[in-house]
């Protein structure tokens, strides 16, 4: 969330902020219920102070006249009170749709057009026949099951058969032991249900509330893992030697995609119900723009291990999203489509969901308080990487191979073949 004294202080940098991310602030709805709701302040303190004023001047039994003064300053008091709750409640509420500022590193641009290739690992593979989408190579496996999946669920949902499900598999257990073993994560299981205000403390709610799901009783199925594993520490001082602190946690992920009609309909792609590694950061504020630097090397160094062909993207303004102060995309080359797949977004957020979730650090003992900086990042979307996966390692016959480092998890398999072959 802004802090309110920000926004006084430069509205015009949230202003600008707002334009580039094509966000229509409330800046100056804000502002001017902040001048009433300072104006009823003094005038709330100053009956406060004429009623004690007035009580201090009563000697003995008070007169008619002076309880009917007493009765009035309370009167004003209370109504004025009660608006001025009502005042603050609306610009506490309006804050949360003011987004963050971009970092001034993050490019200027519209939209995805505006977006910088920061660097790309690995060629394309070759082929010495047309390779084919992951669709159609499931289809030979026999590993994907839309049809059945609709039946269950309706349209966006799968179902994954056998040595597709036991590959997905494959892939979460792998990933969670290099961020684990290699780079320092603790794992966490967290919940797959969260309260209201999870989803507000992430920047998910009030804006993106038609795109979650969203139980009788007002809890909230976890769009990604960042939800739960941030708001771990919400209403906490943390120990500043303790920082940074890393988790890792695999869920499911449910969206809705009500902003998404059209785009991806065919594959394993775009779907209401997905898996995903995420890894969540807390670091000092000092260091928040070079742990990005690393959250997005530990990202893409998983598809490098993988040998799939990748890139980084720096997100530009128009393209960033609402609660990102800097934002990087990983994505992985599918072959048989003939296009990037974004599999990792790696984002530091400031103190921006940190001020929303009440997340704070002692430096050193006595000191104030300050507010972390969050980062997160997929490390990865599971379906995207196993689609690169199967195009990338494909044989004319359907078969496909097994990446070396996902054989041990797959009791030694290192080819998946289409049945009967």
């Amino acid at each position: 969330m802004i802090p309110l004294q920000a926004l006084r202080d430069d509205p015009d940098h949230f202003r600008r902020g707002a334009e580039l991310k094509h966000e229509a602030a409330p800046v100056d709805e804000i502002l001017e219920l902040d001048v009433r709701a300072r104006r009823l302040r003094n005038e709330v303190e100053s009956a406060q102070a004429e009623r004690r004023r007035a009580s201090s001047a009563i000697r003995g039994a008070p007169t008619d006249e002076q309880r009917t003064q007493l009765a009035e300053l309370k009167t004003r008091m209370q109504s004025g009170e009660a608006e001025l709750g009502e005042l603050e409640g609306r610009i506490q509420s309006l804050l949360l749709y003011v987004p963050n500022p971009p970092h001034e590193s993050a490019p200027i641009g519209p939209d995805d057009s505006g977006n910088v290739p920061i660097r790309t690992w690995g060629e394309p593979p070759h082929f010495d026949f047309e390779p084919r989408p992951h669709f159609e190579l499931g289809d030979r496996l026999g590993i994907f099951d839309f049809e059945r999946a609709a039946k269950i669920s309706g349209t966006r949902f799968a179902i994954l058969r056998g040595e597709g499900a036991r590959l997905q598999r494959a892939l979460i257990a792998w990933m969670l032991d290099v961020a684990t073993r290699e780079h320092g994560y603790t794992e966490i299981l967290p919940p797959y249900l969260v309260r209201r205000e999870c989803m507000v403390g992430t920047a998910q709610l009030p804006k993106f509330e038609d795109d979650a799901y969203r139980t009788d009783d007002d809890l909230f199925l976890v769009p990604t893992a960042e939800v739960p594993v941030t708001n771990l520490y919400r209403e906490e001082i943390l120990d500043g030697a303790d920082l940074p602190i890393c988790h890792v946690a695999y869920t499911a992920c449910w969206r809705r995609e009500a902003g998404a009609a059209g785009k991806d309909t065919r594959g394993y792609i775009r779907l209401h119900q997905f898996d995903k590694v995420e890894m969540v950061r807390f670091t000092h504020p000092e260091t928040s723009l070079d742990e990005l630097e690393l959250l997005t090397h530990q990202a893409e160094s998983l598809l490098q291990r993988l040998g799939i062909h990748c890139r980084v993207l720096a997100m530009c303004t128009g393209d960033m999203g609402f609660a990102q102060w800097k934002k990087y995309d990983v994505e992985a080359w599918a072959p048989g489509m003939q296009r990037w797949l974004e599999v990792s977004s790696c984002s530091v957020f400031g103190d921006f969901q940190a001020r929303r979730a009440n997340i704070r650090y002692r430096p050193a003992a006595g000191e104030r308080p300050r507010f972390v900086h969050t980062l997160n990042g997929s490390g990865l979307a599971v379906p995207r990487v196993l689609d690169a996966v199967l195009e990338t390692y494909q044989r004319e016959d359907g078969s496909v191979d097994v990446p070396e480092p996902l054989r041990y998890y797959m009791g030694g398999v290192d080819r998946l073949v289409p049945p009967g072959a």
